[in-house]
């Protein structure tokens, strides 16, 4: 893949994240949440204050094929589910804390409670 279609592919991400956040939060204005232009230090996802009381997180988007082993372990949690349940994946490398996998949609349902 040539350097500029991997950098459309992650600003596409960081659209939609921007997007489902504003969408979700209406009280937030464009100005509250804005996306980091491409090889910009810090967050992917920059929030005002404002936006952070609401959305304590610090976004990070990657777009890549090289996550095909978390898509598979929700895939197996997915199959598994009985009726109402939500897919979740926990994974821990040497070192380092666990971390939680969900579907971007509920992640976002989530935070809009």
């Amino acid at each position: 893949m040539k350097v500029k279609s991997g950098k459309a592919k992650g600003r596409r991400l960081q659209n939609w994240v921007r997007s489902e956040l504003l969408s979700g939060f209406k009280t937030l204005t464009d100005n509250d949440i804005s996306c980091a232009i491409m090889g910009e230090s810090g967050a992917d996802i920059k929030l005002s204050n404002v936006a952070r009381m609401l959305i304590p997180y610090c976004i990070e988007c990657k777009n890549k094929e090289s996550f095909k082993g978390i898509y598979d372990i929700i895939k197996q949690a997915n199959e598994n589910s009985k009726t109402q349940q939500i897919p979740l994946g926990i994974i821990k490398m040497n070192k380092v804390e666990p971390l939680a996998i969900v579907g971007a949609k509920h992640f976002f349902d989530l935070i809009r409670k």
